[in-house]
């Protein structure tokens, strides 16, 4: 296949990773997708990664959704999902000439604020949620707006879902219904507005699919093997550790 020859051993190595970390999360460890779009915005660029991303992610929800299609939470579903096609709307026509850089620290920081926050109220041990509509709206909102910038909808969805309580399965099931919306509402766009998939970034694609789908499969095996209090705090660290690197990024 020739685009083998376009980069190098070490490069693929690189990108292989990040395809493997995409299946992870979509498995069921939720915070491993942060590393993966931090991979692929190193490699490839911001807004360049997404259209080589996208793709990826589409084809590891449709698995997702088919393995954690019984936990789905609709109730939950129906609170976000409209906030976030309207967040996706405003970052395809806004998104093309915002600063990546500055946008990427902005949204780092507001997430890693979003943590510190979450984790007071586990060391308080409150069983509460939030409970106001704007907790909803404002999450939603963030979520397709920074997902059509970066992909970095991940972080907040993991939040929100916490912040819920929602036990493990529920929140990957209801997660993966989300994302998969999502991210096929967002394909056409990046295909005929953006124009960042093309035939090159479909064939890189193919290349990075058995990384994804082995990720995938062993991301099912521990998920299952992780308890829900155990789960929590896995998130919760992987999701801080993945808005730190993204604050690093150059």
């Amino acid at each position: 296949m020739e685009i083998l020859s376009l980069y190098s051993l070490s490069y693929w190595a690189f990108i292989l990773l990040a395809a493997f970390a995409i299946g992870l999360a979509k498995g069921g460890l939720k915070g491993v997708d942060m590393l993966a779009v931090t991979i692929m915005a190193l490699a490839f660029g911001g807004k360049s990664s997404t259209g080589i991303v996208l793709p990826l992610l589409c084809f590891a929800d449709i698995g997702a959704v088919s393995y954690y299609n019984r936990h789905a939470q609709w109730k939950h579903f129906w609170k976000v999902i409209p906030w976030m096609i309207i967040g996706i709307l405003l970052g395809v026509f806004s998104g093309k000439d915002m600063d990546e850089i500055v946008f990427r620290k902005i949204m780092a920081v507001i997430i890693v604020i979003t943590i510190v926050l979450v984790l007071w109220l586990e060391f308080r041990k409150s069983t509460s949620v939030p409970q106001h509509p704007l907790f909803a709206t404002g999450t939603g909102l963030a979520a397709g707006f920074t997902t059509m910038i970066g992909n970095l909808a991940g972080a907040f969805a993991n939040l929100y879902f916490l912040a819920m309580r929602l036990p493990k399965n529920d929140f990957i099931g209801t997660a993966a219904w989300i994302f998969l919306v999502m991210n096929l509402f967002k394909l056409p766009f990046q295909v005929f507005y953006w124009k960042n998939i093309n035939v090159q970034t479909l064939q890189t694609d193919l290349v990075l699919l058995p990384a994804l789908i082995l990720g995938f499969l062993l991301g099912i095996r521990l998920t299952q093997k992780i308890r829900d209090l155990h789960y929590r705090k896995m998130v919760l660290l992987l999701t801080l550790a993945g808005s730190v690197l993204m604050l690093m990024k150059k």
